[in-house]
């Protein structure tokens, strides 16, 4: 039996999704069907054979969190044409090698993609993307550093990238350089998501609760931040 999709919420216009590590969010020439969008566009056309998801954005395969479809063509395009300008907040917490020296940084990069799509930082700023990536440390240990992180621009791989140019690569992102797989997946999870409607200016806000395997090693940084966010 398939596990049931992880609903965060749904209306008329939204269908959002709490998407789990190693699935696709949408179809590649290897893969076609095991993906979130095949799913949910299965699922809302249980409700009526006529009904039909629209991609907003995506996650790698390996980062879980929120995604958002939407339920018509004029809301995909309102949405994607200003998006950056709509989302207010895309926030995620990773796990990353090592101990970080500074509490809060940015780190800017500009990437570039190789003919195979690997992602990767050039100092060259004119055939690179800037990307800009925020951080705060939650907790430290022997494991290695919690962090919440923020971005203004939505690269491919731009959090992967980023955390690997200061020689800090997330857990289980052999890709960028990790040496450890404690939790046998990528430890990046977008977390929140917060957008304002296109036509009625509503604030839409959503938190995909931390995966439970991280709890055991960093119960006091999960527990700073869950008390921050409902407070």
């Amino acid at each position: 039996m398939k596990k049931k999709m992880d609903i965060l919420y749904e209306d008329k216009e939204f269908l959002v999704i709490n998407k789990p590590s190693k699935f696709l969010t949408i179809a590649t020439e290897k893969e076609k069907n095991h993906t979130l969008y095949h799913e949910a566009s299965e699922y809302v056309k249980k409700q009526n054979p006529k009904n039909k998801i629209f991609i907003l954005h995506r996650l790698d395969k390996d980062t879980s969190g929120i995604i958002v479809f939407a339920k018509n063509e004029k809301i995909k395009q309102a949405m994607q044409q200003n998006w950056e300008k709509l989302v207010t907040k895309r926030e995620y917490i990773a796990i990353i090698e090592g101990k970080l020296e500074k509490k809060k940084d940015t780190i800017i990069n500009y990437l570039n993609s190789t003919k195979t799509l690997h992602v990767y930082d050039t100092k060259n700023q004119f055939i690179g993307k800037k990307s800009i990536t925020h951080y705060e440390v939650l907790e430290k240990n022997s494991i290695g550093t919690m962090i919440t992180i923020n971005i203004d621009t939505g690269r491919k791989n731009q959090i992967r990238v980023a955390l690997s140019s200061i020689n800090h690569p997330i857990i289980g992102d052999k890709k960028y350089g990790s040496q450890k797989n404690n939790y046998g997946r990528l430890a990046l999870h977008a977390t929140k998501l917060s957008w304002i409607h296109p036509t009625t200016k509503k604030t839409y806000q959503f938190i995909a609760k931390i995966p439970k395997e991280w709890k055991k090693d960093f119960k006091k940084g999960i527990e700073t931040y869950e008390k921050e966010t409902n407070d």
